[in-house]
């Protein structure tokens, strides 16, 4: 089984949005609609988050783990 790596959040006032990152890779992304539909989840290869997201994360990553979250995103 895939091995957490960190979750980062880069949500708004009103709408949760939470990426978590495993060693193996992959993302999850848990996120609110609206407030009647939360904690939707969803399952993410990194061209599919936009660039202005990736910059969010980047910023909102813990130090100890911003240079394994940049190699997932594929970040510059």
């Amino acid at each position: 089984m895939e091995k957490e790596i960190c979750t980062i959040s880069i949500a708004t006032t009103w709408l949760g949005d939470t990426y978590t990152f495993y060693d193996d890779n992959k993302i999850k992304r848990v996120y609110d609609n609206n407030s009647l539909s939360s904690d939707v989840s969803e399952w993410l290869e990194a061209e599919q988050i936009s660039k202005q997201n990736k910059d969010k994360l980047i910023k909102n990553c813990p130090e100890e783990f911003k240079e394994r979250v940049m190699q997932i995103l594929d970040y510059p």
